[in-house]
């Protein structure tokens, strides 16, 4: 019998060297960096109610209470997208696992928590992130106004994406896969306004 295991693709696998010349284009100025998928769940519950402290205490870390913020837990990160809902992300569980734990602390407390591992894909802007993304996005992205631990969701282009402000240069694109190809091509091509001009 034919084996018919299913490897999974990185949806911008076939880009991945024309991402990694960009780093040589700009003499090193920036950077672009596809990351490995994340176990991730949406999780929807009452902020004011018990169920923050309880899924904080199972996940190891506090979840983020204002908007647009984000903060790091043992294996991943939580980021605040809206009044009563966060997502969750973990390196270290499988897809199955992180939701039913999270799921099962948000559920007895009148939440719940949802598999979205498929619906987003991340890229990584180190060196000059904030000048590049600059080229495509209309939010504020200067550190004073972005520092790190801010996250946001806007658009990249005339794609929609989440912003997260790792540090002063790196920031973190997530993109649902569909879009994944163009934001890449259009911060390839935004990238080429940041090659070093030949001095006359």
């Amino acid at each position: 019998m034919a084996d018919r295991t299913l490897t999974p693709t990185h949806p911008l696998a076939d880009r991945r060297g024309l991402l990694a010349t960009v780093a040589d284009e700009t003499a090193g100025a920036v950077r672009l960096e596809l990351e490995a998928p994340v176990a991730a769940v949406d999780l929807r519950l009452d902020p004011r109610g018990t169920g923050p402290a309880a899924v904080a205490a199972a996940i190891g870390a506090a979840l983020p209470s204002a908007p647009d913020t984000w903060t790091a837990h043992p294996t991943g990160a939580a980021l605040r997208l809206g009044p009563d809902e966060w997502l969750l992300t973990s390196t270290a569980a499988s897809a199955e696992d992180w939701e039913f734990h999270v799921d099962e602390v948000a559920a007895a407390h009148g939440g719940m928590a949802v598999d979205v591992s498929a619906q987003r894909t991340s890229l990584r802007v180190r060196g000059a992130a904030r000048e590049l993304l600059s080229f495509g996005c209309a939010l504020d992205l200067r550190p004073a106004s972005f520092p790190a631990g801010r996250c946001a969701q806007t658009l990249l282009g005339q794609s929609g994406v989440l912003l997260v402000a790792h540090d002063v240069d790196d920031l973190q694109i997530l993109v649902r896969p569909s879009f994944a190809a163009y934001v890449a091509d259009l911060l390839v091509d935004a990238a080429g306004e940041l090659v070093p001009q030949p001095v006359p």
